[in-house]
Formats: structure tokens, sequence, C-alpha cells
């Protein structure tokens, strides 16, 4: 018995350093607050304010809830364990695997803790020189980050897509909505990189392709951003692609440039333009504030020392075709040799070999 007190212990030890850096005790704290606040007779007079404080109140009780019960199941077990000998041994060694793999599976959350990880997510994909050999590519991770939605219980929606010259996608946009999907995602920023035999090369010669993937929180309601009208630019289209006649008959589609730091953003999946708008624009206030973050990651990183160059050059990850099959993340040195898979959406040993990575850096 002697053992599995010695590894309650641990777990507990791991569990209260978990719970600490995740400021566990801090939002129970704003909880109470936020109860107290949500008790006064005249909560409802302001609407829009009553509504974030229950949205507030409901999103942290999500979070802590699931600590909190775990580290008392935690105590509990070392209690008994530590007051029943070896009368409860079987039983005991049971219930340490059990709690565990809780606690293995809510360690990996504990690294989507952002702001923003455990939200919807935006990711565009932009192909990069190479002409159609890397529209190509960039219409095949299209087809894997949708496989990996599928797979991963996510609702993918196509906000805005053009097509190539002459195959493949010159760019997409798209929604992708679930539970962490924003956190998983972080992973996948940066250039990616295809090396293969061109399809369209008719001597069959090696290619190597270039395409960027972006991303940013799918941020819902008002994001904290003022944007002038005078520093934008918005132009209308006809869209293409799926939607109904209705967006194929009318310039529906809309393009908007901020003019002070040239952010494009193009929405063309909503029925009316006013709808494409306002999508559009919620859009660009998120690029602005993930734009803004990124300035603020560099300057730090700049007064550390550390090298903060993102050329286009400096791709995160390899797919491997010929001469032999691989893909390989550089920031982590993880690879595995079957490409088909990886391209079908297999991303999880990827993105959570870098989250983890991320977690023992920081």
């Amino acid at each position: 018995m002697s053992n599995h007190v010695n590894k309650l212990k641990q777990i507990q030890t791991q569990v209260d350093q978990l719970m600490q850096r995740l400021e566990i005790d801090a939002k129970a704290a704003e909880v109470s607050a936020l109860e107290a606040d949500a008790a006064k007779p005249d909560l409802w007079d302001d609407p829009d304010a009553a509504q974030k404080i229950m949205q507030r109140m409901s999103k942290l009780r999500e979070f802590i809830t699931p600590w909190q019960k775990l580290s008392a199941q935690v105590a509990d077990a070392l209690e008994l364990a530590e007051l029943e000998g070896d009368s409860l041994d079987s039983e005991m060694e049971q219930e340490v695997v059990a709690i565990s793999e809780i606690v293995e599976k809510m360690s990996f959350q504990a690294m989507l803790s952002g702001e923003y990880d455990d939200g919807d997510a935006i990711l565009a994909i932009h192909a990069g020189a190479g002409g159609t050999d890397s529209q190509d590519w960039a219409e095949m991770l299209e087809r894997m980050y949708i496989r990996w939605a599928e797979q991963n219980g996510y609702k993918v929606e196509i906000i805005e897509r053009s097509d190539g010259d002459e195959a493949g996608i010159k760019s997409v946009t798209m929604s992708i909505k679930g539970a962490y999907a924003y956190g998983y995602l972080r992973s996948e920023q940066g250039v990616h990189r295809l090396v293969r035999l061109s399809p369209f090369d008719s001597a069959s010669r090696r290619h190597t392709s270039f395409t960027k993937i972006e991303l940013w929180p799918d941020i819902q309601g008002e994001i904290d951003i003022e944007i002038n009208e005078k520093d934008l630019r918005i132009d209308t289209y006809r869209a293409s692609g799926a939607g109904g006649q209705h967006v194929q008959k009318n310039d529906t589609a809309v393009r908007m440039t901020h003019l002070p730091t040239g952010v494009v953003v193009q929405c063309q999946n909503q029925r009316s333009q006013g709808q494409n708008r306002d999508r559009a624009l919620q859009i660009l206030k998120a690029r602005l504030l993930e734009l803004e973050r990124q300035k603020q990651e560099a300057q730090l990183a700049v007064l550390k020392g550390e090298n903060v160059d993102a050329g286009w050059g400096n791709q995160i990850r390899s797919y491997v075709l010929h001469p032999y099959q691989m893909v390989k993340d550089h920031r982590t040195n993880y690879e595995v040799g079957n490409v088909n898979a990886v391209l079908d959406g297999r991303l999880n040993e990827f993105m959570e070999t870098y989250l983890r990575g991320q977690v023992s850096t920081t």
C-alpha cells in the first residue's frame, strides 16, 4: 500500500502545481465576486453588462470545477490509502490508475489555458511561390485541415476561397468551431513545405512548394478595437463557389482592406452584402488583435535576445514525398513516415508534441 501512497502524493503535488499555474484559486475567487454581483436586484437594469457577468461566471465555473473535483478525488484516495493499509490493495490500484489517466488528460488541457485557447479559430491558407504546384499544395492542406476537423468533432465553415489559375487554390479562409480549436491549431501557424515529383511538370522533376498558414481566434461578440471608417477600403465582388443562386447573381462578397496595416479580409459565405461586411469587420478586428499580440511577443523576444525572424524560408514543417516519405516538424524534430495518414488529417501527435514543448520552455 505504501507504493500507492507515494504515487498518490506525487499525483497530488502534480495537481497542486498545475492548479497553481492555472490560477484556479484566483479564478474561484472571481466566481465568488461575480456571484455576488449576480445576486444584486438591479443586475438586469443593464442587460448587456448582466449577460457578460453571467457568461464570464459560466466560463470560469466550467474551467475550474473539473480541477476542484480532481483535487478532492486525489485527497480522498490518499486519505483512504493511508488509513486502510493493505486491505483495499486491489481496489486502490484501480483507483490510482483511473486518477492517473484523468491527470494525464487534464495536464494536457493545462497547455491550452491561453486567453482564447478554448474557443473557435479562423485558419487561412495562402499558396506561396511556385505557381500551380504551390496552389495545388494549398488545396492539399485545405483538405488535410478539414479532415482533421472532422475526425476531432469540429465544424468547418468556408469564409472565402480563391481558386488557382490551373489547379488548386490561391487562398482559403475557414472558421473551425469547437472546444479548444484555437488552442490546438496554434501549432500550425507558419510555412509548410512540400517536396515531391511535380504532377504539373512534363519532365516529372522534383519540386519544392511553400504554403503559409495563418491563424487567429474567432472571437464571438464585440472585440475591443476601434477602427476608423476612413482607414477602410471596402470592395464588393461576385462570390464564387458554393453558396446558392443568390450569391452567384449579386455582388455579395466583400473585400475589406485596413489601410494603416495593409491587412486584407475577404468574406463571401453569407447571403447578403451586409452580412458579409459585418463578418469581415469581425474577422478584421480579430486579425488586428492577433497582429498586436505578435508584435508584443516579438518585442519581448528581442529583449530576451531571441531570434524573431519569421521569414518565408523558415518553414515549420516539411512533407517529403520524394525521394523518401517523411513528415518532420522542424521546431520539435517530431517526424513520421506515414505521409498519407498525416495528409488525411492525423495531426494530433504533431500538435501535442509542439504544445508540450511550449509548456516546458515557459
